[in-house]
């Protein structure tokens, strides 16, 4: 169940991120960005209420790890997505994006250490695999250069990124299984309402700080600002009930397989021309998720 569910938020993901990318004319990208949170919070608290007040579904039990692990990982998402909107702006979103995609390995590594869910050898091997496809087609023309700039200060705060989103995957997985007694969609839903409320409370704080009239901004442009919420919770809950059902390494790979959406897209309905290079990288992706999901 865990797959199809995997395959759609990366759907509601690419959706999202191109609506998103339409508010910078009227936002800034720290503007943006906090329509994901100010938008999907009120949303997936309607459905809490729907479901717990309305509904009458139990709450789950709520132990006392729980508030912790679910705060650290809205804060590691927080961090990973302003260290990726950092590496962009010191040097190259190539290099950020590419080194930002280790993430597929550090998801796997951190759930082997922190929650004791390790892939089966040959799932780590098929981990790599993607890892180096998604890298490959992030940039399917300079890779052997970005990979010799290891040290370039927009790799480092993309690896950065790849840890910070590492950590909110496994983070998420690791509160939603804390919760005892309730249903899959319960405890991801609580799960997730939570880590929007605290982003939300978080980044709005941060704006308010730094730059009220952007805060007000997010509000302004509610038409095109509403259809991100909805498409980003949409994907939100998605993959939250993804790592609910299983591991967070094993829902990260499959879902690179968005890049190659992204990349079938742009073959088949905008008819964008492709090198050998760009279709032997979708084809180490495709090889990679396959293989995490029948060996891993």
């Amino acid at each position: 169940m865990w797959i199809p569910i995997t395959l759609a938020a990366a759907t509601f993901q690419i959706l999202r991120t191109s609506r998103q990318h339409r508010l910078r004319s009227v936002l800034s990208v720290n503007g943006a960005g906090f329509v994901r949170y100010a938008y999907g919070f009120p949303l997936a608290l309607l459905a809490a209420i729907m479901t717990f007040a309305i509904a009458r579904q139990p709450l789950p039990s709520i132990p006392a790890a729980f508030w912790p692990i679910i705060a650290g990982a809205g804060i590691a998402q927080i961090l990973g997505t302003l260290a990726l909107l950092r590496a962009f702006r010191l040097r190259d979103f190539a290099i950020g994006t590419v080194y930002a995609k280790t993430e597929v390995i550090l998801v796997a590594i951190v759930s082997a250490v922190a929650l004791g869910e390790s892939l089966r050898p040959l799932g780590w091997v098929a981990a790599v695999i993607c890892m180096v496809g998604v890298a490959w087609l992030a940039a399917p023309s300079r890779l052997g250069d970005i990979l010799t700039s290891a040290r370039d200060p927009a790799a480092i705060m993309g690896i950065l990124a790849g840890v910070g989103f590492a950590f909110a995957a496994v983070g998420i997985r690791g509160a939603a299984t804390t919760l005892e007694n309730g249903s899959t969609w319960n405890r991801a839903l609580f799960t997730l309402t939570v880590m929007l409320g605290i982003q939300t409370i978080l980044n709005a704080s941060q704006l308010f700080v730094t730059n009220r009239n952007e805060l007000l901004n997010t509000g302004r442009a509610w038409r095109a600002a509403l259809p991100v919420g909805i498409l980003s919770l949409c994907g939100s809950v998605g993959w939250a009930l993804a790592v609910t059902l299983t591991s967070a390494a094993k829902v990260r790979t499959l879902g690179q397989v968005e890049l190659v959406m992204a990349f079938a897209i742009s073959v088949w309905w905008l008819h964008e021309r492709h090198t050998r290079a760009e279709y032997a990288a979708s084809a180490l992706v495709l090889i990679g998720i396959v293989g995490v999901i029948v060996v891993g």
